[in-house]
């Protein structure tokens, strides 16, 4: 796709909504930031639209005042994949990126992802829910997998309030830390093995990235500092690991009912089986994050991504 005078696009004004109230909040700035900046160059009308609460009427006038045409989401975490915001821009009628407010709502929840997933035979991680409501102080853990195991919020992404715990006695304080998030956590099993990621771009699967933190986990501070983790893309892997994770996601992509883009991200076991850990509804979004290396290996440079991100809610609309 030759990228020349935006007025061959006819896109209307676009909104960027970047920010909003959920712990993932500078990361998505940095995504919308990257988007906008991808879109001013190309010329086309982008405004960014700081978004700062989770409140509908608040909302509702911020998008209404800024009369955009489309909305391209840059929002992670709360308000942004948890299908608040979808719901939004469904009441003003506004064309917006990604998928719809329920298959959002259902992919940020891990707990009510996975119920999905386990009834269509998809691999994933054994694990165990609790609720801070009935959570006691005096919980022992019994499960049918052993240490180590990893602890993290429900419905929470990039890493954060999640840990890894190699000894039952450190496990009170990594369930402490992961109700600082959210109300429901989720204790599972580690499977050992490779860690890959697959992008889903309406109509085409991308090619398979490994993550290798230098540190052996995958963390927050592996994923945002800069060094601290390899990336290989497309993943060295045998043709038919390759094709049976590209298969993984777009099933996945497919059950959770997701529209436009996704990333899905996977363990690669001992046997090369893919056990999903989970799907991002908005993935990363800056050139050097993941779905764009991926695309970028596939021949799609940032700013094509863009235009095809918003060309897609058009014809979704």
């Amino acid at each position: 796709m030759a990228i020349e005078n935006n007025a061959q696009y006819n896109l209307g004004k676009i909104g960027v909504l970047m920010g909003g109230p959920s712990s993932e909040r500078e990361i998505s700035l940095k995504s919308g930031q990257a988007v906008y900046e991808a879109l001013k160059e190309l010329n086309v009308d982008v405004v960014a639209i700081d978004v700062q609460s989770d409140d509908i009427d608040e909302n509702t006038q911020l998008l209404k005042s800024h009369k955009i045409n489309c909305a391209f989401i840059a929002l992670h975490g709360r308000f942004g994949e948890d299908g608040q915001v979808q719901e939004v821009l469904d009441d003003l009628n506004i064309p917006y990126t990604g998928s719809g407010s329920l298959a959002s709502s259902i992919a940020i929840d891990k707990i009510a992802s996975r119920k999905i997933l386990e009834i269509a035979g998809v691999s994933v991680p054994r694990y165990k829910v609790l609720d801070k409501n009935s959570y006691r102080q005096d919980w022992k853990f019994n499960e049918n997998f052993t240490f180590p195991v990893v602890v993290k919020p429900a419905t929470h992404g990039s890493s954060i309030g999640l840990s890894l715990v190699d000894d039952e006695k450190k496990l009170s304080k990594a369930i402490d830390l992961a109700f600082t998030f959210d109300k429901r956590i989720i204790i599972e099993e580690h499977i050992s093995g490779r860690e890959v990621t697959v992008g889903i771009l309406e109509g085409a699967i991308l090619p398979v990235i490994e993550i290798i933190p230098k540190k052996g986990f995958f963390d927050y501070e592996a994923k945002y500092q800069a060094g601290m983790t390899d990336y290989i893309v497309p993943a060295k892997l045998e043709e038919e690991v390759t094709k049976r994770a590209q298969t993984t996601a777009s099933q996945v992509h497919k059950l959770l009912g997701c529209n436009g883009f996704s990333r899905v991200d996977m363990i690669l076991n001992a046997d090369n089986i893919p056990f999903v850990l989970e799907l991002n509804s908005v993935p990363g979004l800056t050139p050097t994050s993941l779905l764009p290396k991926a695309a970028l290996v596939a021949g799609i440079e940032f700013q094509q991504l863009c235009l095809k991100l918003i060309n897609l809610a058009y014809e979704k609309k």
